[in-house]
């Protein structure tokens, strides 16, 4: 029996390639005769890097930029001196803030602004960008001041590049923007959602990153206002909504083309290829709930998984919003937490749960074959 594991990353705990490992060990303690093939990926949000940087062969690298989020300012990124991959959470991404401090609309994303502008002035001429599991709101607002971009009130009156100032704009300057002419942007994103609307950015992200309910309304809004004004060929764009707005700013700022992430990441892993000599596909990610249906790695691995070979996902957890299984090529789902914890005691016992369950369902195969 061969296994193919391809999870996504457990957001806040694991990495793609430490939950297809832990899947692993479960497994084969169960099926000593199987055979693995491990696939870390990612959509477009945190893991992508990883999954593109080996396939690839570009070298991973770190620098320090001015707006970036985490602990030093550092932030990873992929290249080749032509080419260069990063994703925009490791920038501005919920795991750099405290849940305590998470504040979309006083957050930025200037830093994947001034990466573009040192990246290009080092010699880079293609990007690919991973877009979401951002903790920001700003409609790409700050990137798009990291590149030159200025944004100014009724007044005249330079704005700081923050969501809760989308409202106020009324002037945008690109005086002194960064040449693109020569660049290509491509961004790969985890989701189909518009930039506003029910189905945008704030609706159905906003929560997540630290907005109430009662906030939707005026956020999207603003957001609504802002491009209808200076862009709105994207406001119906899919996927626009991506990064709390990111994927909106990159095409209308930088003129970038929006890609499937998952499609994308499985084209450069091979995976068409690879799954033909599967028995049994295993999927995963920290939360399932009803938007993995839209695009999200699980669904986007079985989606491209031919009918007769099996798909199982393995999550974090799974929300109460699904239907009920087989749905999207996905045969059964299993969340892995197995007694009530809080959430920094799940999270930190990941591994171990992921061990667990494959190790069961690993069982129940070979169970299955005695009946």
């Amino acid at each position: 029996m061969r296994i193919l594991i391809a999870p996504d990353s457990f957001k806040e705990s694991l990495s793609a390639k430490e939950v297809a490992l832990a899947l692993k060990s479960g497994f084969e303690n169960a099926l000593s005769d199987a055979d693995f093939d491990l696939m870390p990926i990612g959509d477009g949000g945190e893991g992508t890097l990883d999954a593109l940087a080996e396939n690839l062969n570009l070298e991973k690298k770190s620098i320090k930029i001015p707006h970036a989020y985490t602990s030093d300012g550092s932030v990873s990124f992929a290249s080749n001196g032509q080419t260069a991959i990063f994703e925009m959470a490791a920038i501005c991404g919920l795991e750099h803030i405290p849940k305590e401090k998470r504040n979309p609309l006083a957050l930025t994303t200037q830093g994947v602004g001034e990466l573009i502008v040192h990246l290009v002035q080092s010699g880079i001429r293609e990007f690919i960008i991973g877009v979401g599991g951002s903790a920001t709101n700003d409609g790409g607002i700050g990137m798009a001041y990291g590149l030159g971009y200025r944004f100014y009130d009724s007044e005249g009156q330079e704005l700081e590049p923050i969501g809760a100032n989308l409202g106020l704009i009324k002037k945008v300057s690109s005086k002194n923007k960064v040449d693109l002419s020569s660049v290509t942007i491509r961004l790969i994103t985890d989701v189909d959602n518009p930039l506003c609307g029910q189905h945008g950015a704030t609706y159905i992200f906003g929560g997540q990153k630290g907005l109430s309910p009662s906030q939707f309304k005026k956020v999207d809004q603003d957001m609504s206002q802002f491009y209808t004004d200076f862009a709105p060929e994207v406001l119906k764009l899919a996927g626009s909504g991506a990064g709390g707005g990111m994927a909106a700013g990159l095409v209308a700022f930088a003129g970038a083309e929006i890609k499937s992430g998952i499609d994308f990441v499985l084209d450069c892993v091979d995976f068409d290829q690879r799954v033909k000599s599967a028995d049994l596909v295993i999927v995963g990610e920290g939360r399932m709930d009803s938007q993995s249906l839209s695009g999200k790695a699980p669904v986007g691995v079985a989606r491209r998984t031919p009918s007769a070979i099996p798909v199982i996902a393995i999550c974090g957890s799974l929300k109460d919003d699904l239907p009920d299984f087989p749905v999207a090529g996905i045969s059964a789902a299993f969340p892995i937490i197995g007694q009530v914890l809080e959430l920094d005691q799940v999270l930190a016992t990941a591994k171990e749960n992921l061990y667990r369950t494959g190790l069961n369902i690993g069982n129940l195969i070979k169970l299955s074959k005695t009946l």
